[in-house]
């Protein structure tokens, strides 16, 4: 159970709500065009990034991780080392696809965060993405366990994430449907489903 602003203490609740004040955030991303303000492959940007997600549920937001951290059986860059792995990922090239998810599978890896490394890293691929080849991922068109299993494995073998996310690549790099469908599914692979983004935005206006 992670300590937050909310003063929520029971973990399905806490769930709910980030899904919800987080999704939010990241249609305010796209709306205001904040991801045009962020630096594009580098941690900084990153961190802005989860920032602008989560502060409104976590202190630790866009903070770097003093904790070691594993999940499935995979342990996560170790805390200790976190600055020196995230400064070659900053210089990595990032000037053609097959770099680009090179880099991407690093940052997984690094894991930088104590919390919301997947949703906020995913944003950061697109942003590269977008920059460097003029397309994003069409996350809806990318099955789940398809792609938890090829970034499970991309650590030892990265060909599968990056045949995967060929398929899926799209030039509708301004979409908003693109965008708020690409959310929810992003969400979906960390089990967080209960909200459509869409539905978020009908209840804002």
């Amino acid at each position: 159970m992670l300590e937050n602003k909310l003063g929520i203490d029971n973990p399905i609740e806490l769930a709910k709500e980030e899904e919800k004040i987080t999704k939010i955030r990241a249609l305010e991303l796209f709306e205001n065009n904040k991801l045009g303000e962020f630096e594009v492959g580098t941690f900084k940007g990153l961190s802005e990034i989860h920032k602008y997600l989560f502060s409104d549920v976590y202190d630790f937001a866009g903070k770097l991780r003093t904790e070691n951290i594993s999940k499935n059986n995979f342990r996560f860059a170790s805390s200790m080392y976190l600055k020196e792995a995230l400064k070659k990922i900053d210089n990595m090239p990032q000037s053609n696809f097959d770099e680009i998810i090179e880099k991407y599978v690093e940052m997984n890896i690094a894991h930088p965060f104590r919390e919301g490394n997947g949703r906020s890293t995913r944003i950061w691929l697109d942003m590269i993405l977008k920059k460097e080849i003029g397309k994003v991922v069409d996350w809806s068109k990318v099955d789940k366990q398809d792609y938890l299993l090829a970034m499970e494995r991309s650590p030892i073998k990265n060909t599968e994430i990056k045949f995967l996310l060929q398929n899926a690549l799209t030039n509708k790099i301004n979409d908003r449907e693109v965008y708020m469908k690409g959310i929810d599914a992003s969400y979906n692979y960390e089990g967080y489903n209960l909200y459509k983004t869409e539905e978020l935005e009908n209840n804002k206006n």
